[in-house]
């Protein structure tokens, strides 16, 4: 009998065992399951756009799009080191022309990716929806608003004013969790402009060079930005009349009146016309030869564009070489592109973009 109680309570004792550690499985598997759940609602962030949208983003991009203005969008792209993500080419209106060549250097990828966009600057919805791109960028409200109506992530991005860049850039960082990137950039971009107003503060105001940019056959003067960055180079922008809208034109008898010391060509295109256009040939900007062509890299650097420091930069190159020789600017415009783009140019890409 005490042997037969005794193989009672033994087994009475295993199945309580054996349920425990059943209970046991169990709780463990839900707490591995409660930290999955969480895991599964930290894959999509929240940002907000420069039109005030809340934005649901993956936790991590891997591919971007760009519409409308894409020299400026792949370039903020490309400053925070991610132009490799880039999955769709320039449209037609880039690709017609080597002018935006650089961007084959920054984003090789480029050529092979899909166009979404035709000539006329239309979506082509059907091959965004094909390619099912992470993150769109548009800088126009109307497209961001097309692309959101077909579920697509997108951020609208503004760049009205000078400063307005550094939230752009902000933006960005966050969207693609690179905000210690972002924050690099707005202290280089800060460090530029003060490094400039030191090399030039000690100009007298009848040494500074009167310049005037843009389109010269047209008499046109096409972003506001220019005279930002002409007076931080030390220069003083004919064009600048207090003004408020982006773009400018002029007369031929204003271009006389204003008699610049230095022309800088926001198409390199036209610089062989100006320089055989007999009505310029007493101004001496055209006596002198100082007609300049405006580089074009990642962006066109008269216009907006993340590459504004060293603009700024090679403007103070042709108006006082002496003051920033060319030799430093080479180095400048290595370390930017490297720094921030990753990408290595050689000495001669370097001499083409500072040009003569």
């Amino acid at each position: 009998m005490k042997s037969g109680k005794k193989i009672i309570a033994l087994l009475l004792m295993t199945f309580f065992v054996i349920a425990s550690l059943t209970g046991c499985g169990q709780n463990a598997a839900s707490g591995t399951n409660a930290p999955g759940k969480t895991s599964a609602t930290q894959t999509e962030r929240t940002v907000v756009d420069m039109a005030g949208r809340s934005v649901k983003l993956p936790a991590e991009i891997k591919s971007i799009a760009t519409f409308g203005s894409i020299g400026v969008l792949n370039a903020f792209v490309e400053t925070i080191g991610e132009g490799s993500k880039i999955c769709n080419e320039m449209s037609a209106t880039f690709t017609k022309n080597d002018k935006w060549k650089y961007q084959y250097v920054f984003a090789p990828q480029l050529k092979t990716s899909p166009q979404f966009q035709d000539a006329s600057g239309a979506i082509l919805m059907e091959k965004v929806l094909q390619t099912k791109p992470d993150l769109c960028l548009s800088m126009t409200k109307a497209e961001t608003d097309q692309l959101a109506a077909q579920g697509q992530n997108v951020l609208y991005l503004s760049w009205d004013k000078t400063e307005d860049v550094k939230k752009c850039i902000t933006l960005l960082g966050d969207a693609l969790n690179k905000q210690d990137v972002a924050k690099d950039y707005l202290s280089y971009f800060d460090k530029t402009v003060t490094m400039a107003q030191d090399l030039t503060k000690n100009l007298k105001e009848e040494d500074k060079k009167k310049v005037v940019y843009g389109n010269i056959t047209t008499y046109s003067q096409p972003h506001l930005i220019a005279e930002w960055w002409i007076t931080t180079a030390g220069g003083i922008s004919v064009t600048n009349n207090g003004r408020t809208s982006q773009s400018l034109t002029y007369t031929m008898e204003d271009l006389l009146k204003w008699n610049p010391d230095v022309m800088i060509l926001s198409d390199a295109a036209i610089k062989k016309d100006v320089l055989a256009y007999a009505r310029l040939s007493n101004i001496p900007a055209v006596k002198n030869k100082q007609v300049f062509s405006i580089p074009c890299v990642a962006h066109v650097w008269g216009n907006r564009t993340t590459e504004q420091p060293l603009t700024i930069l090679w403007t103070m190159n042709k108006l006082y070489p002496k003051i920033m020789t060319t030799e430093a600017l080479a180095k400048e415009i290595s370390y930017f592109y490297s720094h921030f783009f990753k990408s290595n140019l050689s000495d001669e890409q370097i001499k083409e973009i500072i040009g003569s």
